[in-house]
This record gives structure tokens, sequence and C-alpha cells, in this order.
């Protein structure tokens, strides 16, 4: 049989058939697991961006009983912000970006106050950047600067500004060593921050 033309295509087919058929099960078995992992990191970072002193530590269970009771999901009433909610008032709108890093996706959420100048928080939850540079996107230290700042007018609500250099209310500190991260963070935060604004109804807060 092995002096056939057919065999070593046969034999071929059938090596790479069955793993490749095994890594698709297996794909397939794990992705509503993949999934779920995914939206309670979306979670945290909506929670952490509108309430900044929530304990960094909570999970599962109870970080998502906390988003179903404060978050109002329906974006479409906000120009695709999330908001937080006390009772009927909005408190903070959560505003996802996402887009291309230096090496791989950046997700992540900022968090405006009603007056939709105010920023109430900022929170990194997706970054494949270059650990102990880029990767200091995600950093407490890195968010943490973008409380109490104010989106600028036009179409640049926030700077980056290098270390040293003076920072005014609407700037926030660049990572040392990660230029090309924080240049593509910039922009992902400026374009969901200004497509946000535009979108956004006048007049009462919805």
């Amino acid at each position: 049989m092995k002096d056939h033309a057919w065999f070593p295509i046969a034999y071929m087919f059938l090596i790479t058939a069955i793993p490749t058929a095994l890594l698709i099960g297996l794909a397939h078995y794990t992705q509503p697991r993949v999934d779920a992992n995914a939206q309670i990191a979306f979670e945290k970072a909506v929670i952490m961006a509108t309430l900044p002193a929530t304990d960094p530590t909570l999970r599962g269970l109870a970080l998502h009983k906390l988003f179903v009771e404060r978050i109002n999901t329906q974006t479409n009433a906000a120009a695709g912000a999330y908001r937080l909610m006390d009772g009927d008032a909005v408190k903070a709108y959560a505003i996802p970006f996402a887009g291309k890093g230096f090496w791989d996706a950046i997700k992540g959420v900022i968090a405006v106050a009603p007056d939709r100048t105010t920023v109430v928080g900022f929170y990194v939850y997706e970054q494949s950047e270059t650990p102990g540079l880029g990767a200091e996107i995600s950093q407490p230290w890195f968010r943490a600067q973008f409380q109490n700042k104010t989106l600028a007018a036009g179409d640049l609500p926030i700077t980056f500004r290098r270390r040293g250099e003076p920072l005014g209310p609407h700037d926030v500190e660049t990572v040392t060593g990660g230029t090309q991260t924080s240049v593509r963070l910039e922009r992902l935060v400026n374009q969901a921050c200004d497509q946000w604004r535009a979108a956004m109804p006048s007049g009462a807060t919805p």
C-alpha cells in the first residue's frame, strides 16, 4: 500500500487532521469560559473606572453583583457609554476604548462625570505591551493620575506629556520608555472621548 502514489497524501492528511480536530474541539469546549473571563475583566474595568475607590481585589460573583446593581448597560441611551447609577441619577459615564497598541490590542475604560468634562477614573484591562515599560499603563500609579482631570475642548481632550514637563488640568504623564504605547493609548482615549461627546444628546443628562 505504501507504494501507491496516494499513500503519502493520505498519511499527511491523517496526521494533520487528527490534531487539528482535537484543537478545534478544545477551543470550542473552552470558548464559553474564555468569553466569561473577558466579560468579568470588562465589568471590573467599568467598576474601577467609575468607582476608583473599590477594592481592587474584588472579583467573581461579588464583582458581578456590584456591576449588575450599579451599572446601566443600555448604552444606546448614552452614546455607547455605560452609566454608573445612584437610583435614577447618573453618577458617571464609562466610555470603552479599544485599538492597536504597540504590540497588540489595548482595551480599557475612561469614566467621566455627569458634567461630561471631569474624569472620574481610568482602567486598562487588556494589553500586551512590554513589561516594565509600556505595560505600566495598567498600573495603579498610571491610572490614578487621570482622576479629576478635565477633558479639554477640541479633538485632544487628554494630552500625554513626557516626564518632567509641567502638567495642566488636561494632561497626564506618559510612561517612561513606553513612547509608542503612550502615543497609541493617547490616540485611543481621545478618539473614544471625541466620538462620545459628539454623539451625546445636548441638554439633560440621559
